[in-house]
């Protein structure tokens, strides 16, 4: 009785295990970061070589840094929704170019827009290591004191925007849009 009774339990157990893998989402990645300061970085800019783009950005305003590149394909569909939120949203967006070519991504922010304040030039991709990328595009949302609040992985679209950024967004501003100068 007992040796069949064995193989059953443990086939009920690993058919728990499946069944609970079937509802997890293989796209969500947590961060280390949320809740805590965001990686201090200072790269060179993408547009001036010579100016550069440090972690200061994020000081007294709600911003979001996009990881993105030319090579990816994910980064090309998100990017007409960044021009759009760029525009519609008050929300700066900073990008950070992953190991990518530099006179490339300026051609391709000249020909499909540039949605973002400033891009910091990762040519090796160290600064994307120290935030935990995975892969382009992340967007990761931070609050005015640098705490990241939100990462997406994965292309950002309206859906997404309305269905994760905003309610924190709102949670911690009211309302879009959210200067949060000197806000507590």
């Amino acid at each position: 009785m007992w040796r069949y009774a064995i193989p059953v339990v443990l086939l009920a157990v690993l058919g728990v295990f499946l069944t609970r893998g079937l509802t997890l989402n293989p796209g969500y990645v947590p961060s280390p970061f949320i809740g805590k300061p965001a990686p201090e970085f200072s790269l060179p800019a993408l547009k001036d070589p010579n100016a550069t783009v440090s972690s200061d950005i994020f000081d007294g305003q709600l911003s979001l840094l996009n990881v993105w590149a030319t090579w990816c394909v994910g980064c090309r569909q998100e990017h007409g929704f960044l021009v759009e939120l760029a525009q519609s949203s008050g929300i700066p967006i900073y990008g950070l170019n992953w190991k990518d070519d530099r006179d490339t991504a300026l051609r391709w922010l000249d020909r499909l827009g540039d949605p973002y304040v400033a891009s910091a030039f990762d040519a090796d991709g160290d600064v994307a290591i120290d935030w935990g990328v995975y892969g382009a595009p992340e967007t990761f949302l931070v609050d005015q004191h640098g705490t990241v609040l939100h990462k997406h992985i994965a292309p950002l679209t309206a859906e997404i925007w309305r269905d994760r950024f905003v309610p924190i967004i709102t949670e911690r501003c009211g309302s879009l849009p959210c200067p949060l100068v000197g806000a507590e």
